[in-house]
């Protein structure tokens, strides 16, 4: 699995329309044992809870990506830059910042077939 173009596939046709319209950024970090490692970002749109954004860009990949269409699960690392607004400079400058939250999903195996 390549990582990189997932993120490059997931970037040009979902990514974008999320950091626009909703202030949520995501890529992929790993894919293992059936669960989706995720890096998500929260930015100045978003107004929900950190669940609620899980719950939104987790869906987003089992959906839209076929790759993941036997995932059962999806953990997901939260960088909130409308908190903290300077870890939006740490990362444009290539420094990863600590996360503020980890937060994980089940997939209903009905839902998703």
């Amino acid at each position: 699995m390549n990582i990189e173009e997932i993120n490059r596939k997931h970037y040009i046709t979902q990514d974008i329309y999320y950091r626009v319209g909703y202030g949520l950024s995501s890529k992929l970090l790993r894919f293992e044992k059936g669960i989706i490692y995720l890096e998500m970002e929260v930015r100045r749109k978003w107004e929900k809870s950190y669940n609620a954004a899980v719950y939104e860009i987790s869906h987003c990949w089992k959906k839209e990506h076929p790759e993941f269409q036997n995932a059962v699960a999806c953990k997901v690392y939260v960088i909130d830059s409308k908190k903290y607004p300077y870890k939006r400079t740490l990362m444009h400058l290539g420094i990863k910042p600590g996360y503020d939250g980890v937060k994980g999903i089940l997939y209903d195996s009905k839902k998703f077939g």
